[in-house]
Parts: C-alpha cells; structure tokens; sequence
C-alpha cells in the first residue's frame, strides 16, 4: 500500500511539470455526508499537488470533479443536471470532466453515464480515489476516457495530500465501510465491509492538526463506534487517546450505531473532557416492527433504554438523532411510535428524511411502499413535533454561561460574530475579529429557534 500512494506522487510530480507555466484551476461538488467531504479534501490536495488551484466559479475550470452521494434519489438528478451544464463548456474550452464517489459503484449509473454522457473522461470509485494522480495524467497524455472502478473491498491508504477549508475544525475518518446491511441503505454495497485505520496512523493525524492550530476534531465512520483497531484497541481506547493529545479542546463523532454503544464506549464518553456530550443516536425509527424491517438490530425500548442509561451515566447529555419518514410497510401506529420516542427521548436536534428507495436495497423490493402524499403528511406532523421540542429545550440555554468555538463572522449579519456551543447549538454574538477561532465564555440571552444569541462577559 504504501508503494501504491508512493507511485500516485509519481504521478503528482509528472502531472504537475506538464502543468509548468500553466495557471490552470478546478472546481470541485461535492454530494453527501461528512465522508464524502473529507473525501474532497483529499481529491483537492491531490490536484493542487498537481499544480491546479480551486476556483468557485465552473466556467473558469480546467478540472472538474464531482464526489457524488447515492443515498438519496435526487442526488442522481442533480448530478446528471450538472454534467448536462458541463457539455458546452467541454466542447469550448476542453474541460477535464472527472465523477467519483458512492454514485460511482452502481452499475446502473455508470451505464448511464456511458451511453448519455460519453464526454466525461474519468469515473472513478470508491476504492480508487487514491488513483486519481493516475487517472488524470493518462488523460493528460492519452486522451483516452477511463473507468476505474473496482466492486471489491478497498484498502486503506495512508499519505494521500490534504487541502482542508477550514482552520480550526478537521474531520478525521477513523474508518471505512459498514457491515451492518440496513434494508433502506445502499452504503455498503458502495464502500464495501468496514476496514479500521491503525490507530497510530489516526492519532499522528491528530496530533499533528493540533501542532497546525485546529481545535476541534470530529472522528468519521459509517459505523464509527464499531471501530477495531487489533490487540483489544476499540473505540472507546481511540476517545480515551485523542482526549489526552494537547491543542485538541473538542471531539465530536458521527456515525455511530446504538447497538455498539457499549459500557466502555459511554464510559470513556463520561470521562473524556473534550469528547462533546452531544451523542448521535440514530433512531430511523420509533416501531419496533419497522425496525426489524430496517434490520437496525435493536426495538424501540431498547434505543428508549439506552438513552435513559446514558442520561444516567452522563448528567449533562443531549442526543441528536436520525429519522426516516414512510418506509415500507409503516402504518399510522409505527409513526406514532416514532412520535412517542421523540416526545421521551427529547432530541436536541433531529435530522429528518423521507424515505427514498435506492436500487440494489432491500427496501427498494419491498411491495408494502407508501404512498408520497402520506409520507409528506407524516413528515410535517413529525416536522412540527421536532420544532416544539427545540423551542422549549432552547430555554435551558437562557441566562447560562456557554463556552463557544468562534467560526466567523455571521453569514446573515456580518456584523456579528457565529459560533456553535458544546452541543452544537448555533450562537451569534456582537464581537470584535480577533476572537475567531477562539473559544470563549458567552452568556446566552435569548433563543430563536434555529440558534441563540449570546453577550460576551
């Protein structure tokens, strides 16, 4: 492995002399979840090894990449709307066109893509990203479209270059893959069983965006607390030695699964200091029936109970949480249920999909699919549940003193300051510039809803 990634700066290196006197720019989408953005951290530090710089605007580019996302169906559609816009600017200015990611393991895109879009030069998988050196030179060289996409495991690549776009936050993949076969997801099926990274590899990365400035550090898996990194090194030993590396003040992590909530995972949750007490704890959903048909592993007293235990075992813990809206077979009582888990459980923030069937799922098979305008209806009941509860668990925040990672100025005002609290509620403030990228103590003195408003003491 090590001469592959070796081979790959070859490659960087050959790329970049032809690119010699040249100003050339990419432009980078990106589709997806936190993985598939640290994914295009990665793609970005290999082109601009390669002598390219990023650009926002598409029509300057000379490279574009697209790192795609098939979890939902309308992912699909605007990806092929953007590589549709992409065709002019091909046949004017000769545009590397190159896709990658998720999307790119489905046979039936990649068919698609064949037979509709014969001008985009390189497809690459899941698995190959660390190609793209590769890839893009035989282009360079060859004019030649290439497919580089393999159906089997990947391994896992050290040394690949990083661009991060952020300063003082870094997300840092602990692991690949998921072995878990939820009947509504396509994601292993797309980045393969669950392959752990040494855990000495990780923590070097850590420790050296600490020496670089970053302050905080969320730990990315598709299945994140089922880390195993060998000789008895589990998630719960990978929290207890991130916690101990100076210069890191916050951890966060995402995705977990609840059923590998373990004893010692919630106990090293506890203890650490910087680990984040805002837990993501994926519900899907509330009916133990649907549950079983969603192959989660776990019924809806069981999830309840955890929650309860780690309330218990962690005072000051608040939840964040996934739920799916009409998946086959769901009857007015199964939402009901994911109503009751929602009003016991009293989620801190819930990020809330309708269901979307996926090619090649389980689910996609099943005959018992409901119907869109139910499926709407139940998501705006549940929509309006979530943001009675969020007005009301914002009024704890009221007159207290938070600590709060300064990111910038606020999109909507620029003449205030945002920031996100311990339990990531969004806090805007009056402050002077020279506090981004700092923690500071804020007291919060009033709530709006989708975040707080703070005063500097």
């Amino acid at each position: 492995m090590k001469n592959e990634i070796e081979e790959q700066y070859k490659f960087m290196n050959k790329v970049n002399e032809l690119n010699t006197g040249k100003e050339l720019k990419y432009s980078i989408f990106t589709m997806g979840c936190q993985l598939n953005e640290n994914d295009s951290e990665k793609i970005c530090g290999i082109l601009e090894k390669m002598g390219y710089s990023k650009v926002d605007d598409i029509n300057e580019a000379d490279i574009v990449c697209f790192n795609t996302c098939c979890v939902r169906e309308n992912a699909e559609d605007k990806l092929f709307g953007k590589i549709g816009e992409m065709k002019r600017q091909k046949e004017k200015k000769g545009t590397i066109i190159a896709i990658g990611g998720c999307m790119m393991q489905e046979k039936h895109i990649v068919e698609k893509l064949h037979s509709s879009y014969p001008y985009v030069d390189i497809i690459f998988g899941t698995h190959t990203l660390h190609k793209l050196p590769e890839d893009i030179y035989k282009i360079l060289e060859e004019r030649k479209r290439i497919d580089d996409v393999i159906d089997i495991d990947g391994e896992v690549y050290e040394g690949l270059p990083i661009k991060r776009d952020d300063i003082i936050k870094a997300s840092v993949t602990i692991m690949y893959g998921c072995n878990n076969f939820c009947s509504y997801c396509i994601v292993p099926y797309v980045r393969g069983r669950e392959r752990s990274r040494d855990y000495e590899d990780i923590l070097n990365e850590v420790r050296n965006l600490a020496q670089n400035g970053y302050k905080e550090i969320t730990l990315l898996g598709q299945n994140v607390n089922s880390y195993d990194g060998g000789e008895n090194y589990k998630f719960s030993n990978l929290l207890y030695d991130v916690n101990k590396i100076d210069g890191i003040e916050r951890i966060r992590f995402v995705s977990p699964h609840p059923k590998d909530f373990t004893e010692d995972v919630i106990e090293a949750i506890k203890k650490c200091d910087k680990v984040c007490k805002i837990i993501h704890l994926p519900l899907q959903s509330g009916s133990s029936k649907v549950l079983k048909s969603m192959n989660r592993k776990y019924t809806k007293e069981q999830f309840i109970n955890l929650a309860e235990k780690m309330k218990e075992s962690i005072p000051e813990v608040v939840f964040s949480t996934d739920i799916i809206v009409g998946f086959p077979g769901e009857t007015e009582e199964d939402f009901e249920d994911t109503l009751d888990v929602v009003k016991k459980v009293n989620f801190e923030q819930v990020y809330m999909f309708i269901y979307s069937r996926r090619v090649g799922t389980p689910g996609d098979k099943m005959e018992n699919q409901i119907p869109e305008e139910i499926k709407h209806k139940r998501f705006d009941r549940l929509k309006t549940l979530v943001e009675s509860g969020i007005s009301k668990n914002n009024q704890k925040y009221i007159g207290t003193i938070q600590k709060v990672l300064v990111e910038g100025q606020s999109k909507n005002n620029p003449n205030m300051l945002t920031g996100r609290t311990d339990s990531n509620k969004v806090v805007i403030f009056e402050g002077t510039k020279d506090l981004i990228h700092s923690i500071i103590d804020l007291k919060i003195v009033s709530e709006h809803m989708w975040y707080l408003k703070g005063k500097i003491i």
